[in-house]
């Protein structure tokens, strides 16, 4: 809870500071890393320092925590927490970075807005940042608890089982425990973080879904290749070391399981909605309805560019088939080859899929494309509490609304 001072003055600075957030963040990464190099190198993805994203992701968090304060100070953002906390938990963060940061944010701060920062000013962003900061500490240390991992130890040695090429930029890669222990359980929709050494020493980690059930003996993450443009920055470092240099055998540190996108246990209808190599979390939620009996009617979306392109678009397919009550519906963007009957040539188009009352609806994808998936589902009268997303990478819908 904001106290009634710092409220007012949050609220009668908070358009200067929303103004000025870009600048603020840009400064306080470029203070922070020049401070400490290895977080840069071996914690936080250089692609995304590189395109802007993170700047932009921790603009709109920061906006949107104390806009929440200043509107409703008696509750918290706690969806926004929860999927940062676990992002955080997934790369081993810990209480004693929070300083670290508070130092060179709030160094940016006062550069960058000046003699605006009166010692009132300072004294409330300094509540709302710790407020932020303790609420994402208490949660992150809860789900180390849940995980058995102490101070953010929650890397293991993982060896590849076996690689598996689902399409020309999407590979499959299996991986049990290195030292034979029971791998940790997790829930549909979670993902891991793997951590990879580059040529040039430095230790990168990235995200990516669990694409097996956890009813499965194994573990499974399908990895797309990240071809780099001129707006999106280079080629993706990790994800074309995985598939230009990890084979059968080779080891990999791998995070305890995380993620807040989960299947809920629940009778109701369920309806997936992904694109692209979005799909990876859906087939786990897939094959844990299979494995589990689900009866309610379940209803399978997709997107992508081709058929070609559709990585695990078999096991995507049959899947859905083995539900007593779904059905799939996929749609290309270029169907002129390997399109099966009652597949589609466009985008994702709601209109003549029915969607059933008291349907809990979950999107993974582009954030263009979940914005539209949502809009449709609200024009449908899905309640938006009912539409659960996730996002690969920075989460910017905050920091794009």
């Amino acid at each position: 809870m904001l106290s009634e001072k710092s409220t007012e003055t949050v609220r009668a600075t908070l358009p200067a500071v929303g103004a000025a957030i870009g600048d603020i963040t840009e400064l306080f990464y470029t203070k922070m890393f020049a401070a400490h190099p290895e977080l840069l190198r071996d914690l936080f993805n250089r692609g995304n320092q590189n395109a802007g994203l993170q700047k932009q992701a921790l603009a709109g968090s920061i906006a949107a925590f104390a806009t929440h304060l200043v509107a409703q100070p008696e509750t918290r953002p706690d969806v926004m927490l929860q999927r940062i906390a676990h992002k955080h938990a997934s790369l081993g963060v810990t209480r004693e970075q929070y300083p670290i940061v508070h130092k060179h944010l709030f160094e940016a701060i006062v550069e960058i807005l000046g003699e605006a920062v009166t010692p009132d000013v300072a004294e409330a962003w300094d509540e709302v940042y710790w407020l932020m900061a303790n609420a994402l500490i208490t949660i992150e240390e809860r789900l180390y608890a849940e995980q058995q991992v102490i101070g953010g130890d929650v890397w293991r040695t993982w060896t590849v089982a076996a690689r598996i090429e689902e399409t020309a930029d999407c590979t499959t890669f299996h991986l049990t425990p290195a030292d034979g222990a029971p791998a940790p359980s997790f829930k549909p929709g979670q993902y891991v973080s793997v951590q990879v050494e580059l040529p040039d020493g430095a230790r990168q980690i990235r995200q990516y879904s669990l694409s097996s059930s956890p009813d499965s003996p194994i573990r499974a993450i399908t990895v797309k290749r990240v071809h780099g443009a001129a707006a999106a920055g280079p080629d993706g470092e990790v994800s074309n070391h995985l598939h230009a240099r990890v084979a059968v055998g080779d080891t990999l540190r791998v995070s305890a399981p995380y993620g807040d996108l989960v299947l809920r246990d629940s009778t109701a209808p369920i309806l997936l909605a992904s694109a692209g190599i979005g799909c990876t979390p859906m087939l786990s939620m897939l094959e844990h309805l299979a494995n589990t009996g689900h009866t309610a009617p379940v209803t399978v979306l997709h997107a992508d560019r081709s058929p070609a392109d559709h990585a695990l678009r078999g096991d995507h397919r049959a899947l859905a088939h083995k539900l007593p009550d779904a059905t799939a519906h996929f749609w290309y963007e270029d169907a002129t080859e390997g399109a099966e009957p009652g597949d589609r040539e466009g985008l994702l188009d709601l209109a003549e899929v029915p969607v059933a009352p008291g349907t809990t609806a979950y999107l993974c994808g582009p954030l263009p494309f979940m914005r539209a998936v949502r809009a449709q589902l609200l024009a449908k009268g899905v309640p938006a509490a009912d539409i659960h997303y996730e996002v690969f990478g920075p989460d910017l819908w905050l920091a794009s609304a």
